[in-house]
């Protein structure tokens, strides 16, 4: 095991990601990922979010959404 002088341990750095739907920030340990068939990968804060993408909606065009609103 290594010791490290003057407690310069390395950091775990977690990363915050952005809703592919809506646009939220996603909180580390909340939300879920999908990855679709080709590769890409989509993440999610929200159920809502995630059928909302499935069902087809156009997230432009609904009023709770921090994408609409730009």
């Amino acid at each position: 095991m290594r010791k490290f002088k003057n407690n310069n341990r390395p950091r775990l750095v977690m990363r915050i990601y952005n809703c592919s739907y809506c646009g939220r920030p996603i909180a580390p340990g909340t939300g879920f990922m999908y990855v679709k068939s080709d590769g890409t990968i989509m993440r999610f804060c929200s159920r809502k979010c995630f059928i909302s993408m499935k069902l087809g909606r156009n997230p432009r065009r609904l009023a709770w959404i921090r994408k609409a609103q730009k």
